[in-house]
């Protein structure tokens, strides 16, 4: 994005559509159905994916900073409940995830060699703290970036001994299976991001999983979709009274109109009759004057 670009962006996203004396670059309003609600709370899938391996392309929708601005200041005097929009379409996103996770392991079932209950569990603890290494690692690294050098050192120390420990569990699981057996890769997927995951993965590999911008992403959205939820319900039945009661209103305006309107034509018909009776009234009495004009003037003649 050129410097110019930037610079159009933050003065959108800072003063919204009003700055220019238009709607905005669209042509839109922020609450026009064509404007993506999550993008509005920043939670839109197609934003926080883009550029992973996930990346499912542009959203159908308008995403535009000048559109968010106007909805932050117009939300603060009317409630659109553009959060339930948000919640219905995260959820729809995570679910089809999930299908995608319950898909891939059904197919690790059937592609890998079967372990037995007890080497299962083994393996899994190979996981398990794999994983630690891993997240650990990844925080390790975020806190030294930020300058907390302290904090990274300490996380650091912990990493030392989860990697004992995993040492040992390796150990365990190697000599509970034949040799030739351990050398193939046993894989997992991500609960988070329904990514593969070996148990023969190093912990450099890890760190750029639960590190990367793919899992940080999902995690984000299952955290936004979680506080949404939590709401969700009472949110809905608001939105349901509030909507009882704007048709409500539009049934009474209706009917008040209707009303106006019959009134109006009863008033007009009345009118008319009225203006109808006078101009008989003066035909009448043009119609007898003009007789007795006629009969005086006959008898003078």
């Amino acid at each position: 994005m050129s410097a110019h670009n930037q610079m159009r962006a933050m003065l959108d996203q800072l003063m919204g559509t009003g700055r220019n004396g238009e709607t905005s670059r669209h042509q839109v309003q922020f609450n026009d159905p064509k404007v993506c609600k999550s993008f509005l709370l920043f939670c839109c899938p197609h934003d926080i994916l883009t550029l992973t391996r996930m990346d499912i392309g542009e959203c159908p929708k308008i995403h535009d900073n000048a559109l968010r601005s106007d909805f932050e200041k117009a939300q603060q005097k009317f409630d659109y409940y553009y959060d339930l929009d948000a919640t219905e379409h995260l959820q729809a996103f995570i679910s089809e995830c999930d299908r995608r996770t319950v898909a891939a392991r059904k197919r690790l079932l059937e592609t890998q060699e079967e372990l037995t209950a007890e080497v299962a569990e083994k393996a899994n603890a190979v996981h398990e703290l794999a994983e630690k290494i891993g997240k650990t690692l990844a925080k390790a690294e975020e806190l030294g970036a930020q300058g907390l050098v302290n904090d990274s050192l300490k996380l650091m120390g912990d990493i030392e001994d989860l990697r004992k420990k995993k040492s040992e569990a390796q150990d365990i699981y190697r000599n509970s299976m034949p040799k030739c057996s351990y050398q193939q890769q046993k894989l997992r997927v991500c609960d988070v991001c329904s990514a593969y995951l070996g148990i023969h993965d190093n912990d450099r590999r890890l760190s750029d999983h639960f590190g990367g911008k793919l899992h940080l992403g999902f995690i984000k959205i299952r955290k936004k979709l979680s506080e949404l939820k939590k709401n969700y319900e009472v949110r809905h039945e608001a939105r349901r009274k509030f909507d009882e009661q704007e048709r409500y209103k539009r049934d009474n305006k209706r009917s008040h109109r209707s009303r106006s309107g019959d009134q109006n034509e009863r008033y007009r018909r009345s009118r008319s009759r009225s203006c109808n009776s006078r101009h008989r009234s003066r035909s009448r009495r043009r119609s007898r004057t003009h007789k007795h004009g006629r009969r005086d003037r006959d008898r003078y003649r």
